[in-house]
């Protein structure tokens, strides 16, 4: 699946010193948004997808619904799912795969970082 990136600004162009990079969402983790969405009854908007200070590593994911992005953030489409990231966060998420796994001992998205240097035995705080 590939993903269309779009840099919004309130001009409608990117910001010329905005430097972003790739964020990776997999089919199975897009119709389980998809599915959560429709669930909550929410329509237009995305997922936000952010790094907070915080959790057992040091870094937490944040993840949630944002009605709209904001004008610094890259904005990711798959398959009709858009996921905003703020410039500060993307520092952190480049390169990151969202996924969604299921087994008999867990059933969740997965975050598959690259910058993660460690992360707690649940998967969503790590270190850098």
């Amino acid at each position: 699946m590939t993903a269309q990136l779009h840099t919004e600004s309130a001009a409608g162009a990117p910001p010329p010193s905005l430097k972003t990079g790739q964020v990776h969402v997999t089919p199975k983790a897009v119709a389980k948004i998809k599915a959560a969405f429709a669930r909550e009854g929410v329509s237009g908007g995305g997922l936000r997808l952010g790094v907070l200070g915080g959790g057992c590593s040091g870094l937490s994911y944040q993840f949630k619904f944002d009605p709209r992005p904001r004008t610094t953030d890259s904005v990711f489409e798959f398959d009709g799912v858009r996921v905003f990231v703020d410039p500060k966060s993307m520092l952190y998420l480049d390169g990151m795969i969202l996924d969604y796994k299921e087994s008999l001992m867990y059933s969740g998205f997965a975050f598959e970082n690259p910058h993660a240097k460690k992360s707690c035995g649940c998967g969503t705080s790590f270190s850098a």
